[in-house]
């Protein structure tokens, strides 16, 4: 196959990979190894990393342990921490880049605003006006992309400075600022006690208390990095540990009684925390099962908020003027400066992205209006040579997306070799075989922490349907893509 020519608009290649984090990069490395060396990376950005390059708020870290969130057939011995912080991680992604000769292949400031199946390929088109073609497209965005910025009345008026985590404003000294920042979620309890010390104070406005346990985290002796370096199947075994511990974890999830012992640890933490201050003991308690929503791994969040410069308000926010953050008891929380810590966009994720047209002009935005659904979070039915990386049901809330990735990008490659087998322009997903694999999955929800008790998360979409997780064990879903199996699609020809 020949090799793609980055700088020629409207050229045509095998494959073309939307995205440079985790998933892009991961499927350009196996692409290669597999010997298929026709394609292309097209990053939005100035540099390649994904979420680790977009997300730069102080204190940024990963909630999955380090030799897990990393690719298997690329192992990194020296991870300075058991979960690695955003630079070190970005760093691996560079590494992966320059370690598989990947920046010949990465076309940047390249923003896919539009894809469209003509029958036998995929036409892409560009913000910058120009276009290629691609017999497969893999989207490697992911879910966590687009930054969710809440509609406040007056927010427009504000005098000060806002931003949202996600795309922090290094640029604003925080030091002497009053500081508001709204949402409590895995963000928050990161920047939250990074930035407490340089702040004159910092009220942070809390809808719902999360759970939150302490993260068993320290730096990886000198030691134990040479090992891995001299010894690397001491560092697979070290990894396979994890995995197995974190996989444990799913039965709480799955089974809500069984997380009793998990939710009297976290209480324990919390009431050991806040022990003379029963008022933040009281805010700080949430009130529905844990494993609901994310749980959040902090040993310094919930200390930074017992600070004298710390407010903790539980009241709604209802307002802002141009001073000033209003609640609905009609207090003025007076600041310079508002951070949102609201999370991400992730009901429709790619379908919002860019404007995607399958077969007989089917849209995906169309398709998706009601829920996002696809066949083992990697194809879409009517959508044929669309691989979607991190799709729909495809989340983790107990261990590392990078295993995830790394199952479907066998399923890509299997694809591709089944498509090569019987001389197919491409394979569609059969909708019959799509539907019946979404009921399987939202039954598995039942009786689950996320749907019992009247559990309310990010996780749901506006129907109530979880579109966001994978509801058995991850071991399942690597058994289940490994290899495709023809009934489940339509091979075009």
């Amino acid at each position: 196959m020949s090799q793609p020519t980055p700088d020629v608009a409207g050229e045509a290649v095998d494959v073309a990979i939307v995205g440079s984090g985790f998933a892009g990069l991961g499927a350009a490395v196996r692409l290669a190894q597999a010997g298929r060396n026709d394609f292309i990376v097209l990053e939005k950005g100035e540099s390649l990393g994904g979420t680790w390059r977009d997300n730069t708020y102080p204190g940024c870290a990963c909630d999955v342990q380090s030799h897990l969130y990393s690719f298997s057939f690329a192992p990194n011995p020296d991870w300075s921490r058991l979960y690695a912080r955003q630079p070190e991680i970005r760093a691996y992604l560079e590494d992966i880049a320059e370690r598989f000769g990947l920046r010949a292949r990465i076309r940047f400031r390249a923003t896919v605003v539009a894809a469209e199946w003509s029958g036998r390929h995929w036409t892409v088109r560009l913000a910058d006006g120009s276009s290629l073609t691609a017999r497969v497209l893999v989207w490697g965005t992911g879910a966590l992309h687009e930054p969710s910025m809440p509609d406040i009345p007056g927010l427009d008026e504000f005098a000060g400075t806002t931003f949202h985590s996600a795309r922090w404003n290094h640029d604003h000294d925080l030091r002497g600022k009053r500081v508001a920042v709204i949402g409590t979620g895995a963000s928050s309890a990161q920047f939250v006690p990074a930035i407490q010390p340089q702040v004159a104070g910092l009220t942070l406005f809390q809808r719902t208390a999360p759970w939150v346990l302490p993260k068993p985290d320290r730096k990886v002796r000198p030691l134990w990095q040479r090992i891995y370096r001299a010894a690397p199947a001491v560092q697979k075994l070290s990894r396979a540990l994890i995995y197995a511990r974190n996989e444990s974890l799913l039965t709480g999830f799955l089974k809500p009684k069984r997380m009793a012992l998990v939710e009297k640890f976290a209480r324990a933490y919390l009431a050991r925390t806040f022990a003379d201050r029963p008022d933040l003991e009281a805010k700080l308690t949430p009130d529905f099962t844990i494993g609901c929503k994310r749980i959040l791994l902090s040993s310094d969040y919930y200390p930074a908020l017992t600070r004298p410069n710390v407010e903790l308000v539980t009241e709604k926010v209802v307002r802002v003027t141009p001073t000033a953050v209003v609640t609905a008891d009609g207090v003025e929380h007076e600041v310079d400066t508002i951070v949102f810590g609201t999370g991400f966009k992730v009901a429709d994720g790619l379908g919002r992205l860019a404007r995607i047209t399958g077969r007989d002009g089917l849209e995906l935005a169309d398709v998706w209006r009601d829920g996002r659904e696809g066949f083992l979070g990697t194809t879409v039915a009517g959508f044929p040579n669309l691989f979607t990386m991190t799709g729909p049901n495809t989340g983790l809330g107990h261990s590392s997306m990078i295993y995830m990735i790394e199952s479907q990008l066998n399923y890509l490659l299997d694809a591709l070799r089944l498509l090569d087998e019987n001389g197919s322009v491409a394979i569609d997903t059969r909708r019959d075989r799509q539907d019946a694999f979404n009921a399987t999955v939202q039954r598995r929800f039942a009786g689950s922490v996320w749907t019992e008790g009247g559990c309310a998360s990010w996780y749901l979409d506006a129907h109530g349907r979880n579109r966001v997780l994978w509801p058995r064990y991850t071991f399942a879903f690597r058994r289940r893509t490994r290899k495709v199996r023809p009934s489940d699609h339509e091979l075009l020809t």
